[in-house]
């Protein structure tokens, strides 16, 4: 019998997951098993989660625009997913279909792996945007110790409804226009939003306020150094690029899918960065 996961998303067409996922399942030597794309629309969504095993699927990731609506589908949540509102993953269970969220991980495991010696404690994070990327990456910073989480959008209440929503108890809220001021003494400024992707416009942030050993990252990987992180560099400021939050949020759906911990490797990285067409030095 084949094992059998998928991405749904609408469209899905874009998505490296499974690039990512069938890579592992060739170099751990996975028997019968293979991830694919579903692409399906709103309308038709919840339909498909309920019928997923019936189609012969162990579990499945899910991507935008159906993070919200798989939790109010499922019955059962790890309690990151139950604390974001949000599912990104979906694993067979003995109770039945669990949907959990593993966006933040991605997000410090990314940090972890490209800049080693950042730590949590050493100062506030800046965290410009308030929608679903920022609600798991606040959350995922809090949990990791941040002192002070600054949060910076263009809307006011959104960000407070942000802070609201998940209880976060030291963050504080910086209008759009002053968003310059919470730079100071920041250990990390992150981008959750879409700007810096091509047609998106730029993060027009002046960086000179930030403390030379502040860390820069942006969750855009495409490209996969936004304007925010080439001027943060010629500050000689350390950054770190989204695309590692893409491999690593996948690491803990494929182990518990087929019972294997696969590692972010730079051959899988080189093998996503040449799909996008990027060879890196």
């Amino acid at each position: 019998m084949i094992r059998k996961v998928c991405v749904i998303g609408w469209p899905i067409t874009h998505s490296r997951s499974p690039l990512i996922h069938n890579f592992w399942i060739r170099k751990y030597g996975v028997e019968n098993a293979v991830y694919e794309r579903l692409a399906v629309p709103p309308e038709d969504f919840v339909a498909t989660l309920r019928d997923l095993s019936t189609w012969g699927f162990i579990g499945a990731n899910i991507t935008v625009p159906h993070k919200e609506t798989a939790f109010a589908a499922l019955q059962f949540h790890d309690d990151v997913a139950a604390r974001l509102k949000a599912v990104n993953t979906v694993v067979t269970t003995p109770r039945g279909l669990e949907g959990r969220n593993t966006d933040g991980y991605g997000f410090i495991a990314n940090l972890r792996e490209r800049a080693p010696s950042w730590r949590s404690s050493r100062g506030p994070a800046v965290l410009i945007g308030a929608g679903g990327a920022a609600r798991a990456i606040a959350a995922a910073l809090e949990s990791e110790g941040v002192p002070e989480l600054r949060i910076v959008n263009r809307t006011h209440a959104r960000a407070e409804a942000l802070a609201a929503d998940l209880r976060l108890r030291h963050a504080r809220i910086v209008d759009w226009q002053e968003a310059h001021t919470a730079l100071s003494g920041a250990n990390l400024l992150v981008n959750t939003t879409t700007l810096g992707m091509k047609g998106a416009g730029e993060v027009e942030l002046p960086l000179e306020a930030l403390p030379s050993t502040a860390l820069v990252t942006d969750i855009v990987y495409t490209p996969l150094e936004t304007s925010l992180l080439r001027r943060a560099r010629a500050r000689g400021l350390a950054t770190v690029d989204g695309l590692g939050m893409l491999l690593h949020q996948a690491v803990p759906g494929f182990e518990a899918w087929f019972g294997i911990r696969p590692q972010v490797t730079a051959e899988l990285r080189a093998l996503v960065l040449a799909d996008m067409g990027i060879v890196e030095n």
